[in-house]
């Protein structure tokens, strides 16, 4: 080793109040909104549709479990 080591710099970090870090030294990244997509209106609808019907009955029972649990305080409270 020499005997002469050369002394790290300090870093000082000034906060300036501003709530957004400094991204500017950040690799770019893909611009997903130029790159578009290969897919047909059809199949985006398809797949819209798919989701849809699979996600129904689910929120018809969550919305009859909360419209249940309504009736109920309002019985034991007489709000009705």
């Amino acid at each position: 080793m020499s005997d002469k080591k050369s002394k790290k710099e300090k870093v000082t970090y000034v906060d300036d109040g501003r709530p957004i870090a400094d991204m500017s030294n950040l690799p770019p990244r893909i611009d997903w909104t130029k790159r578009g997509t290969s897919s047909s209106f059809k199949d985006i609808w398809h797949t819209y549709w798919q989701a849809t019907k699979m996600m129904l009955l689910p929120t018809l029972a969550a919305v009859g479990f909360l419209i249940v649990i309504y009736l109920i305080v309002a019985l034991v409270f007489k709000l009705m």
